[in-house]
């Protein structure tokens, strides 16, 4: 169903939620690109609703950080917050916080259940070597199974209040890792081997050890995309 006709499906007190929702997936996937301009107008025109859900659905998205006022001549107009290297390391340290927490939980699961969550995230770890090892790696399938890996440990392993806060922060995230995948797609190997040493450390059951090398694997990566974009730069400043 196309966003249009599920905002005009949605009831009345659901459209606010629709019109967030759907906008936050065109931010996230880079459809609205940083420093893109949100008209009222042209939303409400484009979902086929009343301007007011689309008010309420700009400052969810306001608050979340995923637009920010941009002030004109004659009015302030939100824009599609800009990416930024010290953006990126805040958040990428907050989502590594969360994921911390989550490894940890799942280095403390019984037996039985953490050795079915070790199997799955070699696996997939297996799978993003095979992936980034290619001549022309698929860029989608790198994020996909990144992705995979760590949500892993949040679904299996948080609890319900670690998994709002999870989801509530990881598409912002998402944006960094989504836009500049094709940048970072050169520095698999270091990851590979931290989410060897997450692997190892719920392997043994050592929850402290898991926790650290999930922080330390968010923390590198953040360097990481630092690094990439002191090369080609902020999206919404080229």
């Amino acid at each position: 169903m196309t966003p249009r006709r599920l905002a005009r499906a949605a009831t009345r007190s659901d459209r606010p939620k629709v019109v967030y929702e759907q906008l936050r997936e065109l931010i996230v996937h880079g459809r609205l690109a940083p420093g893109s301009r949100l008209v009222e107008t042209d939303i409400a025109e484009r979902f086929a609703v009343s301007r007011t859900p689309v008010r309420g659905a700009l400052q969810r998205l306001r608050q979340e950080g995923y637009i920010v006022d941009s002030p004109s001549m004659r009015q302030s107009r939100p824009t599609v917050a800009p990416l930024t290297g010290d953006d990126a390391r805040e958040l990428f340290d907050i989502v590594g916080q969360l994921e911390a927490l989550s490894a940890y939980n799942a280095a403390e699961l019984p037996e039985p259940a953490r050795t079915a969550l070790v199997a799955e995230l070699a696996t997939i770890n297996a799978d993003l070597g095979k992936a980034a090892g290619t001549p022309r790696p698929d860029h989608n399938r790198l994020w996909n199974l990144d992705e995979r890996f760590h949500e892993r440990c949040v679904e299996v392993a948080a609890g319900p209040r670690l998994k709002l806060l999870h989801s509530s922060i990881k598409p912002q995230a998402e944006r960094y890792e989504r836009l500049y995948v094709s940048y970072l797609a050169g520095y698999m190997s270091p990851s590979l081997a931290e989410h060897d040493d997450i692997i190892a450390a719920i392997r043994r059951g050592d929850a402290a050890a898991a926790k650290a090398a999930v922080e330390r694997n968010w923390h590198n990566a953040a360097e990481r995309l630092g690094q990439v974009i002191e090369r080609v730069g902020d999206w919404g400043r080229w």
